[in-house]
Parts: structure tokens; sequence; C-alpha cells
């Protein structure tokens, strides 16, 4: 019989056990050119665990059918996995309601959703946009376009050398012309964690709504969107140990209940005639069409996989590792890292003297390890810095300090290969 989560980490209160939970996912037990695998690219997706995976096949082995328009039993059975799903996100973020949680495919769409549908029914000629220089460009874009198309303006709060925003500079962006502030939890880039509870209550003083966009955040912190009182909070799940294609905007519902929607069809409506439609109630008002049922039924199994091992376990095994990395990783001649601040989560972004990131990610691969390089989608950032893009490496809960050895030794090899 297998062990369950909670047992594994009955097992062992203090401290994880990082061996039992790494049998749980089935792709870290391969090798790469011959190497054991290394998976250090968390940051872009991470693995999937078994109860995951299953929940999939269950699926489509037994209920496969669509939901909340069938009276039969399969489509009841798909459409109460469906809205358990729902409850199980509204538990993890704390929401008031059940209705604030809307599926969405990912953190793009998240944010598209809100640019497209609140801001252009909110924002007028002349109005502001506030965004950090540490963005995604996914949560740039659509922020340039709808200010393009409203004539209003996009501001951008500056970082320092550390890869902090600067927090008096974000102040002095807001006036009354104000009316969106939408910025990262977490960069997906440096790992830094931003004030956001913060940034929200000076945002709330201007006027101004807040979406945050944790799709690094989701996986490494505790989220409570009440305590927060962000107006939007957006997040993957593919980054959360749940499938691709899926992800989750909450919002609050005064804002939600007047927002138009952002696609027409099926579900999203109440009444059509060719002369008039009515639309649906939230949370289905935003949900058109046939939704990606089978990855949003896993991801309850993502969210339970999370919450019996708990939060603060996995924060605290990765922090253990982020701070093994830094050590080994700094006495590397020639690695200078980019993004140094206090507060952060398990991402160790780098350069190396005299050598290209692409060149050392194909290195790294070649000993098994993966590493992401690149700019990561954030462009904008790597110019501050004045380069090209990084290594980095992202740390998740079935990582161990043995396979940090193995990246370490690898950049050595590569610095004497070099030389």
């Amino acid at each position: 019989m297998r062990t369950s989560n909670q047992e594994i980490l009955d097992r062992n209160r203090v401290k994880l056990n990082i061996e039992e939970i790494r049998k749980e996912f089935p792709i870290l037990d391969q090798e790469v050119h011959g190497k054991p695998l290394v998976y250090f690219d968390n940051a872009a997706t991470t693995q999937k665990p078994r109860s995951v995976i299953q929940a999939l096949t269950q699926y489509y082995t037994g209920y496969n059918a669509n939901i909340h328009r069938g009276i039969h039993t399969l489509a009841e059975k798909a459409t109460t996995a469906f809205e358990a799903t729902r409850e199980a996100v509204r538990d993890f973020l704390n929401a008031a309601e059940v209705e604030e949680v809307i599926f969405t495919h990912g953190t793009t769409e998240g944010i598209n959703l809100v640019a497209s549908s609140y801001g252009k029914e909110n924002i007028k000629e002349g109005d502001e946009i506030i965004i950090s220089a540490m963005e995604h460009h996914s949560n740039i874009v659509p922020w340039q376009i709808l200010c393009q198309e409203k004539g209003a303006h996009l501001k951008v709060i500056p970082v320092n050398e550390a890869g902090e925003i600067i927090f008096e500079e974000y102040e002095k962006l807001l006036n009354e012309k104000t009316k969106i502030v939408s910025i990262v939890h977490v960069s997906n880039t440096l790992g830094t964690i931003n004030p956001i509870k913060e940034v929200i209550q000076k945002a709330h003083d201007a006027g101004a709504v807040v979406l945050i966009d944790g799709a690094q955040a989701s996986s490494h912190l505790e989220l409570d969107v009440q305590d927060l009182d962000c107006d939007f909070y957006v997040f993957s799940m593919h980054k959360l140990y749940g499938p691709t294609g899926s992800g989750i905007l909450y919002g609050k519902r005064a804002l939600l209940e007047k927002m138009p929607p952002y696609k027409g069809g099926g579900e999203m409506i109440k009444e059509v005639t060719f002369e008039k439609t009515t639309y649906n109630d939230i949370p289905y008002k935003f949900e058109a069409g046939t939704p990606n049922i089978a990855d949003v039924v896993a991801i309850k199994s993502a969210l339970d996989f999370v919450q019996e091992l708990g939060k603060e376990n996995i924060a605290e095994h990765e922090n253990k590792l982020l701070a093994y990395a830094n050590q080994k990783l700094s006495q590397i001649p020639g690695l200078k890292f980019i993004g140094t601040a206090k507060e952060k989560v398990s991402v160790i972004s780098f350069v190396m003297e005299g050598l290209h990131h692409f060149d050392i990610g194909q290195m790294l691969d070649a000993r098994g390890v993966a590493v992401r390089t690149g700019h990561h989608c954030t462009q904008p950032l790597m110019q501050v810095y004045g380069i090209e893009g990084t290594v980095r490496a992202s740390f998740s809960v079935y990582n161990t300090k043995q396979e940090i050895d193995i990246m370490v030794e690898g950049l050595e090899k590569v610095v004497k290969i070099i030389k």
C-alpha cells in the first residue's frame, strides 16, 4: 500500500522525508545523458506527484463527461469533482466566497482577463497604471495594450541592485491618476519577495485597485487574500505541482460582478435570444465554453499534496537548499549572483565571467542537470542589469543538497575547461 503524504510528514515532523517524497514523482527516476536527472527548473514548471497524474487518469477512465448541463450520473460526478476543486482553491487562498474563484488557463490569461474586462471598463485617457521593473512579460504586455487603446500611461517602479523595488519611488508614482497597480508577488528571475501588503495598502490609499501576479509565490508562500486585501490575485497551477494549462483568478465579488464578460459562448449565459443575451452569475460569467475539466479536477490533488506536506515545512526545506546553494556557488571563481534581495524564495540567478549562459546550460545538461537559461521573459529587467540573460536554478520540495553538489561540481569543471 502506498505511503500517504500525511504519513510521510507524521513520521518526521521536524524534517520532511525527502526520499519518500521523491518517490511520489515518477519523472525524477530517470537518467539524462547517462546521468541521474537533477531538475532545477522548478520556477518554469514543477513536476507532478503521482496523485495528480492519477486524478487525470481517473477522470478520463471513470467519469469523463461535460459539467453543469447534464443530469446523468457521469455528468453529476464530473460536476461535483469540478466544483470541489473550486472550494479547495477558496480554502487555499482563504477567499471570502467560493464564487470569487475563477478557473483560467494560467497566470497570463488571468491578467489578460482583468486588463480586458476591468481595464477596458474603467481606464480612460490620461489614467495611469503602475507595474515594476521586475515584471514577467505577461504582466507588462496586457497593460501596454490597454494603455495604447485607452490613451493611458504605464509607470514603472525601479529596482535597486539587489533586485528589490525602491518603495520610496513607488510612493512618488502614486497619485489621483493611478487606477491600477499590478505587481509580481515573487520575481521569477530573482526570487525576490515583494512587500505586497504595503504595496496594496498604498495603492488603496490612492484609490487604485491592485492585481498581484502570484505565479511564483503560490508554491512557496502562505496565501491569504483577505489579509492581503488584494483586489485580484492570479497564478498558474503548473508551477504548483498541478497540470499545465490551468490556473486561478481570484477577484473580490464587488469588482467581478461589475465587470463585463471576457469571452462569449456557452456557460457564461443565462438566456440567449437574437435580440439580447443575459449573462450568468460569477464565477461562470468568466468561464465560457467547455472548461479544462480534467485538469481542474486534478488541481485539487495538487493542492491536497501541498496542504498535507504543509507550506511551512516546504518553505523550510527550500530555504535550506537556497542557503546551501548560495554558500557553494559563492566559492566558484567568476560567478556573480543577479538578485540578492534580503527576502527571497528558492531561486538563484547568476552569470559567469567569460561564459555565455546558454553554454553553461548545455554543459550542465550534459551532466543531467536541468537549469533555465535566457532572459526568463523579463527582458526589461535584464536591461536594468545590462545583461542578455542568466542561468537560473530553482529548487522545490523534492530537491536535495546532494543535487546541488552535482550542479556545483559541474560548474567547477566548466571553469577548468574554459581556463
